[in-house]
């Protein structure tokens, strides 16, 4: 269920570059934090009037404590709203609404893999210290057992050495240079790790071949789905994608990312 979203201006705190185009950015937006769940986004507006829309950013890290949040994005070209955001300094501000869409529900006592891939990578991180802990949606204070597959083109391997601080972690990368040479389910298959359930972020295609393996295995698979966002907020419906039942707002046989997602039970989306 989604909790109630707000608007915030957020002081930077921290901002470095990751990887190539890749930058970590922190956050202080106590109100925003301490409504905030795995698996959630907020949307983050520019300080160019020009652009009106907001980008989405999903969280990579909520400190409810401290009141800070924490965004792994990717700038996607040079005119581009995540291009200004790479420019942000300590003491800056910028405003945030959120926290918007439904994040991740755990399965109680059900062995877990953890799949990230691409730009899905970041809000696994969250997720896999909320599993870790036992205080993820759907737990009551008793972790329970995963095992985590993160997947990049290259050696870049962001966050990877955090994500292997939470459990058994194992890496694919598409040439070979980390980890399993090939996909992540290249890399599920060569570890021999075994699970219930499927927890995953990233492109369509991944996201695909994860329902279809959970499938073969008589898994359950929850996939947060990547879209080009609009409004953020269900109004606009940029971001549908297609249902296998019909939904009570249309009509028709789709589900609203921002709205009804970004995660969904993959059994009910057509990937």
């Amino acid at each position: 269920m989604q909790r109630e979203k707000m608007t915030e201006n957020a002081k930077v705190l921290a901002q470095r570059a990751l990887a190539d185009h890749i930058y970590d950015l922190t956050l202080e937006a106590p109100q925003i934090a301490a409504a905030s769940s795995a698996g959630q986004f907020v949307s983050v507006y520019t300080h160019n009037p020009a652009k009106l829309l907001p980008r989405p950013i999903s969280l990579c890290g909520i400190d409810r404590a401290a009141g800070r949040l924490r965004l792994v994005y990717r700038v996607t070209g040079e005119k581009a709203g995540t291009a200004e955001f790479s420019r942000l300094a300590p003491g800056d501000t910028v405003r945030l609404l959120g926290p918007l869409g439904n994040g991740f529900t755990v399965l109680p006592k059900k062995r877990a893999f953890l799949v990230g891939g691409g730009i899905g990578v970041p809000p696994m991180l969250q997720l896999a210290k909320d599993i870790r802990s036992g205080t993820a949606q759907g737990l009551s204070g008793e972790p329970c057992e995963m095992h985590i597959f993160m997947g990049y083109r290259d050696a870049s391997a962001f966050l990877l050495d955090e994500f292997r601080q939470q459990a058994d972690c194992f890496a694919a990368t598409e040439d070979g240079s980390v980890g399993t040479k090939g996909n992540v389910i290249n890399a599920i298959e060569e570890s021999g790790c075994q699970a219930d359930v499927i927890y995953a972020c990233g492109p369509t295609p991944m996201l695909r071949a994860l329902k279809s393996y959970a499938a073969e295995h008589d898994m359950r698979c929850f996939v947060s789905m990547e879209e080009r966002m609009a409004c953020g907020i269900g109004a606009c419906l940029a971001c549908v994608c297609g249902s296998e039942e019909k939904d009570a707002h249309t009509n028709v046989n789709n589900r609203r990312v921002c709205r009804e997602g970004p995660v969904f039970d993959a059994r009910e989306v057509i990937l």
